[in-house]
């Protein structure tokens, strides 16, 4: 019962409430609270603080969030090692990667993985805002850039250039830039990363690491969208060479402004330090990194 009752408390904290956990499963709220007292008396600890509106983690409820998700592994691990075999590897993966990447690159390799890996289910979440990791249970992110938060380990895969570039019919109509500063003449597309634009490019001047901010008529949290308007000749964008690599290859796009380029960043599998990731996941890790490095 135990185990049952820690997949139902992390179930309450990724659905945040007891009432959305409990039609998830088919349990009234009344059982919900009962099991979850029940947890809470087993670890002598409250784990999570209620209102009327929110619940909130306790420190204790935080450790065994960690604490659970290892043990659950563990033990669905054990049973698919002795249901199928030490040779076959089974379960759900939850995995999160942004939108043209996950789409484009990422998708096909799972596809391969589940081929090889029958037994093998992918969740895959693409967004190229934030995205909770611990609070999604999101066993492994694809992700460019530094890493930030703490509570995540990193492995490399590649580095990852930040392009500037546009469809050879926008050019004809509208002129080449030459210099970060025409870009106030045109029309860039812009990607939003939660609430947040990405309207300050970086461009390396004279040595020295500056911004252009820029405007354009169109904006959107979807890179592929912004590929798409891109290759439409409605603007001019800033990708990630991943992204376009295809298109770069072909004509369909152009990339612009390259002497002033910023140096490349990572492209880093993500995945949460404290936990022990199930054999599936270790395997689909290796499995990236002989394809993507």
């Amino acid at each position: 019962m135990l185990i049952e009752n820690l997949k139902l408390f992390l179930l309450i904290v990724e659905k945040g409430g007891l009432a959305a956990a409990g039609r998830e499963v088919g349990l009234s709220p009344a059982t919900v609270t009962e099991r979850l007292a029940a947890l809470e008396a087993h670890y002598g600890a409250r784990l999570l603080t209620r209102t009327t509106r929110s619940i909130s983690l306790t420190d204790e409820g935080r450790e065994l969030v960690t604490g659970a998700r290892r043990i659950l592994a563990e033990t669905e691990e054990t049973e698919a090692r002795i249901r199928l075999g030490v040779e076959k590897i089974s379960g759900t993966i939850h995995i999160s990667a942004p939108s043209d990447l996950g789409r484009n690159q990422i998708a096909p390799l799972l596809d391969r993985f589940i081929e090889e890996n029958p037994e093998i289910a992918i969740d895959l979440t693409l967004s190229d805002g934030y995205v909770d990791l611990a609070g999604l249970g999101i066993d492994l992110a694809l992700r460019f850039g530094e890493l930030s938060d703490s509570t995540m380990k990193s492995r490399k895969l590649g580095t990852n250039r930040r392009i500037v570039c546009a469809a050879p019919d926008y050019l004809k109509r509208n002129g080449t830039p030459m210099h970060p500063d025409d870009l106030g003449h045109h029309n860039c597309l812009i990607m939003r990363f939660g609430a947040n634009t990405d309207q300050d490019w970086s461009f390396a001047i004279d040595g020295q690491m500056k911004t252009q901010r820029v405007f354009g008529n169109r904006i959107a949290n979807d890179g592929g969208l912004i590929r798409r308007w891109c290759l439409s000749g409605d603007g001019i964008a800033r990708k990630s060479e991943w992204d376009i690599r295809a298109d770069l290859a072909t004509g369909d796009l152009v990339e612009v402004l390259e002497a002033f380029a910023s140096e490349p960043s990572a492209l880093n599998m993500v995945y949460p330090a404290g936990a022990v990731q199930p054999r599936r996941v270790r395997e689909l890790m290796e499995f990236l990194v002989a394809r993507l490095e």
